[in-house]
């Protein structure tokens, strides 16, 4: 029983990091989008950071060894390439560049929300008066933190394609821990990131070449950090915690990172945050506090234990 428990706070422990390696690498990905944006376009923009994150996860999974999908699991990775890379970056870039920066925010934060919804109907999960209240808290943070931005909030038909971003968001979460969550953190992510470029190629893959060849080195080297940091490395760590804990729950975690990106945008851009935004993110905080503070729902998934 000693060792169950303790193997139990292990476990928990590595689930912790994980998500503190995603919200870092995923809060710092907004400032250096936005700076390697006014170069790359959407599309490009994408497809070069998830080709940089494929060889980097190439390389270690010859290090470590991997599954090949079979079957169906072919068809599923590529429906979670298409959700969680083909479709949600070009999206967001894209939005990004012509919706006012608060909007943006505001729109993809409605992820956890949208992944609690389907997730209710298609995982079962309970969402308990304590999550529900949780979520609204953080998602009330995320608007005072969008409205305390000096370009405040508009709203365009652009709009939808982050609003898109965010759905996608919340089915390809779906799809892991439906289909595909018998697959390791590297696995999943690895096919799922290469499932995706093979379909952004045809549509973007002869200007995404013709760009690099005349990017400045900075911007370049902003989406390599792009590819290595907040894809392979945090994808990794995403995939990692969202088969280990229920979808609606893990999503809540995605709340800190606004707050976290107006913290890093600060230095790396100058921005500096409104009284609002840091209540705002405060109540963000507090937010994804009170749904991990809750009781732990019945039935864990099975998931592979990895080092």
């Amino acid at each position: 029983m000693a060792n169950m428990n303790q193997h139990g706070k292990s476990s928990g422990s590595r689930v912790a990091g994980a998500l503190a390696i995603v919200v870092i690498f995923w809060a710092s990905a907004f400032a250096v989008i936005k700076s390697a944006g006014s170069v790359y376009g959407a599309g490009e923009l994408a497809l070069l950071r998830f080709t940089v994150a494929g060889v980097v996860l190439g390389i270690a999974s010859v290090v470590k060894g991997v599954r090949v999908p079979r079957g169906r699991e072919v068809g599923w990775f590529f429906v979670s390439g298409l959700l969680g890379v083909a479709i949600y970056h070009p999206f967001l870039n894209y939005g990004e560049q012509v919706v006012s920066a608060g909007a943006a925010s505001l729109l993809i934060n409605s992820a956890p929300v949208w992944t609690a919804i389907l997730a209710t109907f298609l995982l079962n999960e309970k969402v308990s008066l304590r999550k529900a209240v949780g979520i609204g808290v953080s998602f009330a943070g995320i608007s005072l933190l969008t409205l305390g931005k000096k370009e405040g909030l508009a709203l365009e038909p652009a709009a939808l394609f982050v609003v898109g971003s965010a759905v996608c968001a919340a089915i390809y979460v779906i799809v892991q821990k439906k289909y595909l969550s018998g697959f390791g953190a590297l696995e999943f992510t690895l096919w799922t990131v290469w499932a995706g470029v093979i379909l952004l190629v045809p549509l973007f893959g002869v200007q995404t070449a013709r760009r690099v060849g005349v990017a400045p080195l900075r911007p370049t080297l902003e989406v390599v950090y792009l590819g290595i940091f907040p894809a392979a490395i945090a994808y990794i760590a995403f995939a990692y915690a969202t088969v280990r804990m229920p979808a609606s729950r893990v999503m809540t975690f995605m709340y800190l990172v606004p707050a976290m990106a107006m913290l890093i945008a600060w230095p790396y851009l100058g921005e500096v945050p409104t009284g609002l935004a840091l209540v705002g993110g405060a109540l963000a905080i507090g937010g994804v506090a009170i749904v991990n503070t809750a009781k732990k729902e019945a039935g864990p998934v099975t998931a592979i234990e990895e080092g």
